[in-house]
């Protein structure tokens, strides 16, 4: 059985946190350092409405904001605004409009390479609608898919890039990379397979979506990644176990099965699956981790787009930075709080410090482990 790890990082933390740069130099010693992210860039007009309404009925809009969406787009934002100590890099397609000039200045502004972020007149910029119900953060999403779907990644040559990770997603939301491919079963596997022949660590994000299609997509892409961090409901959806109970609750016999399961699909290194309450990972190793969700009071949270995002980008660091995955999935939770705090994706965090003085200051909801 694998054994349940229950270091507690914040308690050894010493503030300010300071990422040791004679560490990394250690750690980079291989030659390859840095995050490559590549997938969905958008741009999110965040709406908050009082109630979302029925057919024909009227919902009103109490405020509205502009972010940062998608996976590549959030997950590099949020890196550069907690300091990560190495490159970040961005790959996808935008359309020559003005949301696409946004984007790519956006992403200079914070120091993130987009030589291979490239525009096109075939298809606008693509965006988001995201409806958020005031009372409690539920959005809904209306999306035009846009430049997006015209991605495959054929300008990505792995051999000469020197990034240690490359991030992919939202599968399921990148039509060309969705579609399949007679030897590798989707063209987003074969993408994901060329990555890992280079000597790239692969990592992939999936979009929640209700339909029957994640066997057909999700599933070939996992046998050439090394890290798979998704939500609950893509977990369930991926592997076709129940990971809530029907009164809601968490089952978590059942989430620890699903991430056996993804394990057993093929991912090489470990799944991490992340939930409202918490995270947890296990490790083809045999490892497994629980990390509670901060404790935030009713008042904090202004909207929950960007949570899942902003876990992803703080457990990268720390897969980056090889540390251990308790630290990892503390980091995550705590970029997820920041997050919260802001209605946009990516607003509501700052440096790495502050995200993890949220924990210092609300602690932890009770303990997810099991026996």
């Amino acid at each position: 059985m694998p054994r349940a790890l229950k270091s507690n990082f914040l308690e050894t933390l010493d503030f300010p946190f300071i990422l040791d740069p004679s560490r990394m130099a250690k750690l980079n010693a291989n030659g390859r350092r840095g995050l490559l992210a590549g997938g969905n860039w958008i741009i999110d007009q965040v709406k908050i409405i009082d109630v979302y309404p029925q057919p024909e009925q009227l919902g009103n809009i109490r405020a509205q904001s502009q972010g940062t969406g998608g996976a590549p787009y959030n997950v590099l934002i949020d890196l550069a605004k907690s300091g990560a100590p190495f490159p970040l890099f961005g790959a996808g397609l935008v359309g020559q409009d003005a949301l696409g000039r946004e984007i790519l200045q956006d992403c200079r502004v914070h120091k993130i390479d987009v030589r291979h972020l490239r525009s096109t007149t075939k298809a606008p910029t693509s965006y988001t609608d995201v409806m958020t119900e005031q009372e409690h953060g539920r959005r809904t999403f209306f999306h035009a898919r846009g430049a997006n779907a015209l991605w495959a990644g054929k300008d990505l040559d792995f051999s000469k890039t020197k990034a240690r990770i490359f991030h992919l997603g939202y599968l399921l939301l990148l039509d060309a990379l969705d579609q399949p491919d007679a030897k590798y079963g989707t063209r987003a596997a074969r993408l994901l397979a060329a990555a890992q022949k280079a000597g790239i660590k692969t990592s992939v994000d999936v979009v929640s979506e209700d339909s029957d299609r994640f066997p057909k997509i999700v599933n070939p892409a996992l046998r050439h990644v090394d890290y798979c961090i998704l939500n609950e409901i893509e977990a369930g959806k991926t592997t076709g176990l129940q990971v809530r109970q029907p009164n809601g609750e968490l089952d978590k016999t059942a989430l620890r099965q699903a991430a056996g399961a993804l394990l057993e699909q093929g991912v090489r290194e470990l799944v991490v699956i992340h939930f409202p309450e918490g995270a947890f990972a296990r490790t083809r190793a045999g490892e497994d981790v629980w990390q509670s969700s901060l404790n935030l009071p009713n008042n904090y949270i202004a909207g929950t787009a960007g949570a899942g995002d902003a876990f992803c980008a703080g457990v990268l660091l720390g897969l980056h930075e090889q540390w251990d995955l308790q630290r990892s999935l503390m980091t995550g939770v705590s970029l997820a709080a920041a997050s919260l705090a802001h209605p946009t994706c990516t607003a509501g965090v700052k440096s790495l410090n502050q995200s993890l003085s949220l924990a210092k200051k609300f602690g932890f909801r009770s303990p997810l482990e099991t026996t």
